[in-house]
């Protein structure tokens, strides 16, 4: 990619970041610290990887797939499908309200233009994108699917039942991907539940893994998604562990497990604003 292609992503994240804040800040109720780790790589996958129809298709027969299974980061989610086009922009002002197609963790019956699965009940989403997956080869339907996970949801078992079950049955275009952050709601991970060594627990149970160790940053984000696309097709599902610090891109957010599920104040929701420029237009 070019420096200039990079530097649009950029634009795009920094946007996504402010839609985060407002957001959250809005109905004073949501989970910015998550959202704000993982913006690089939702926009990287809409606006760069996945091939993806413009008009939406719960179906989504000829395209990739992407399942969010850490639904609370819901936030990050909406802005991203929004400023990817799949419904209104001004819509985002609507988040967590009654009657809101926009609510606290994705739901689909309400319709929502790319939701393609209710999430939020962690420990799911690699089941439901497996699935997905199995039905992409059984319909000789050539492309990928995606699923993200949060790293403290790999503390729930069904996880680990539908690792065996993906290498099993050679679910080889499948990229999974791990918010691998260290922090969950109760503290780090390593003190609540520890993870162990992640990478060769993945490969014991018969994955390819990559690691991504600069995961808030672009040019490393697009990069090693693109080099887990090329190890798709060969028999093994893949797993990217994505480095990423919550709260990113926004300082006294940074690094601490309290943001995972508390508001901004006024004056936080400035000083959040105050680092990253508007670019795309707020809602």
């Amino acid at each position: 990619m070019t420096k200039n292609s990079i530097h649009n992503l950029e634009a795009i994240v920094k946007q996504v970041r402010r839609d985060i804040l407002r957001m959250v800040h809005a109905c004073q109720s949501g989970h910015p610290g998550g959202s704000l780790g993982c913006t690089e790589l939702l926009v990287c996958l809409y606006f760069e990887l996945m091939q993806r129809n413009d008009q939406f298709d719960i179906n989504g027969v000829g395209e990739d797939l992407f399942f969010l299974s850490n639904g609370h980061i819901s936030p990050v989610f909406y802005s991203v499908l929004a400023r990817a086009g799949y419904f209104p922009v001004h819509e985002l002002a609507t988040f967590r309200k009654l009657n809101s197609r926009l609510q606290g963790h994705p739901t689909t019956h309400e319709g929502l233009p790319g939701i393609r699965v209710a999430s939020g009940s962690l420990g799911q989403g690699l089941s439901v994108a497996i699935g997905a997956a199995q039905a992409k080869k059984l319909n000789k339907d050539g492309r990928l699917v995606y699923v993200l996970m949060g790293d403290g949801e790999l503390q729930e078992g069904q996880v680990w039942e539908a690792a065996m079950y993906a290498a099993h049955n050679k679910m080889d275009n499948l990229i999974a991907i791990v918010d691998y952050n260290g922090a969950q709601i109760d503290g780090a991970t390593k003190d609540v539940l520890s993870l162990g060594d992640l990478p060769y627990k993945w490969m014991a149970f018969g994955w390819k893994v990559i690691e991504i160790r600069r995961g808030n940053d672009m040019a490393s984000v697009i990069d090693g998604l693109r080099k887990a696309q090329e190890m798709t097709s060969a028999g093994v599902p893949v797993m990217v562990l994505l480095h990423t610090e919550m709260g990113n891109g926004v300082d006294f957010m940074m690094g601490s497990h309290k943001w995972h599920g508390i508001a901004p104040s006024d004056d936080q929701l400035a000083a959040g604003l105050s680092q990253n420029a508007e670019t795309l237009g707020d809602y």
